[in-house]
């Protein structure tokens, strides 16, 4: 899937010349602000960028989002995964 959108020029040839990839800042600054507003999960936030947890955490670190209890959406997802193995 492929979202975009409009940009001064002249800010976005700033942006480019001094971020590495604006493309990826974007996507992350994106996925990081819809996982902030429990709009996508922390698996879903790593599998939009293949990466493993501990990754994800890191990614989350570097934007400055730290959580120490599970989200409602996580920890709900959770229970029902343990519910399921515990009735087999």
């Amino acid at each position: 899937m492929s979202i975009s959108f409009d940009l001064p020029a002249s800010v976005e040839d700033q942006l480019r010349r001094e971020l590495a990839d604006l493309d990826v800042v974007a996507k992350e600054a994106a996925l990081v602000e819809l996982y902030r507003q429990e709009q996508i999960t922390h698996h879903q936030l790593g599998l939009c960028f293949g990466l493993e947890r501990h990754e994800t955490d890191r990614l989350l670190k570097r934007h400055k989002v730290v959580e120490d209890v599970p989200r409602t959406k996580e920890l709900a997802e959770q229970i029902l995964s343990l519910r399921r193995l515990i009735d087999g």
